[in-house]
């Protein structure tokens, strides 16, 4: 079996500076699309883009743009598949105490320090909040030393004030962050990410992380949270949320793409993941596109 990377992601701004500030316009290679985790606090920020979101137990599809904030060692994935026209995706990443070990401690900061807090369970912020500090984060990269700094506070504080998001973790999430866990995580997601419209059998799946199907079931409870039925049934629901957004195939020709092969039991656990039935989550992509 080949040797996986570490699923510790080290992360290194350039000399002379504490945040680590990247912006591109296409999708970058396989290197980063891979489950992993970093100490460092992460800001996302896409502009115009397509892709799935894995941050922890949340994973869903995005269409647009998206502005993520990941807490310390909350584990995720790679989240751009493409750019449309004029997209761009900035992300700033900071170590929490990169300011020193009680900057965010005084009362100056206590907003920012309960949206830091926050964001150990993954923050996805609304449509209002995106307009007003996306065009502030992609700012970020013409500024140097303070002045990125001072910035950086500033779309903190503006953040930390808004009422406008969803946290994706709401119970929390406990991961096993020891590099042979993720590693064995990264290989099983990528297989799922690669073969949900298939019957992937647990044997397969078991077999492709040389464990049995009872030791891999029982591991991957402990460390997920949740069964493998669920998480490629998560997977195949996300991806018929991005059809329902895109095609103009019936719902039921969509069921089926997707990988179910009932489509009652397509219907029930569609709305067990968002919370609505799929023709009135298409009815309202399209009234949003109105």
């Amino acid at each position: 079996m080949i040797v996986k990377k570490p699923a510790l992601r080290k992360l290194s701004p350039e000399f002379g500076y504490s945040l680590l500030v990247e912006q591109h316009t296409e999708r970058l290679d396989d290197k980063t699309a891979f489950w992993h985790f970093h100490p460092e606090i992460e800001l996302l920020y896409v502009n115009k883009g397509y892709g799935k979101r894995h941050i922890g137990n949340h994973i869903s599809y995005f269409n647009n743009s998206q502005l993520l904030l990941i807490g310390s060692n909350l584990p995720h994935n790679g989240f751009t598949d493409g750019m449309t026209r004029y997209g761009k995706e900035t992300t700033i990443q900071f170590h929490p105490d990169f300011l020193g070990n009680t900057f965010f401690d005084v009362p100056e900061m206590k907003a920012i320090n309960k949206l830091l807090e926050r964001a150990r369970k993954g923050i996805l912020f609304n449509v209002e909040t995106k307009k007003e500090v996306g065009p502030k984060i992609e700012a970020l990269v013409k500024y140097e030393g303070f002045e990125r700094i001072v910035k950086l506070l500033k779309v903190l504080h503006i953040l930390a004030l808004r009422e406008d998001y969803r946290i994706l973790n709401p119970e929390g999430f406990n991961f096993e962050t020891e590099p042979q866990d993720t590693a064995k995580i990264d290989i099983i997601y990528k297989h799922v990410n690669n073969n949900f419209t298939d019957h992937i059998t647990l044997e397969e799946i078991a077999d492709k992380v040389s464990m049995t199907v009872p030791a891999f079931c029982r591991y991957f409870k402990k460390v997920t949270g949740k069964t493998f039925t669920k998480l490629v049934n998560e997977y195949r629901v996300v991806h018929a949320t991005k059809l329902l957004q895109e095609s103009q195939s019936s719902i039921t020709d969509i069921c089926y793409e997707c990988g179910f092969n009932n489509f009652s039991h397509f219907n029930k656990l569609f709305k067990e993941v968002t919370g609505k039935s799929a023709s009135h989550y298409r009815s309202e992509m399209k009234q949003m596109v109105h």
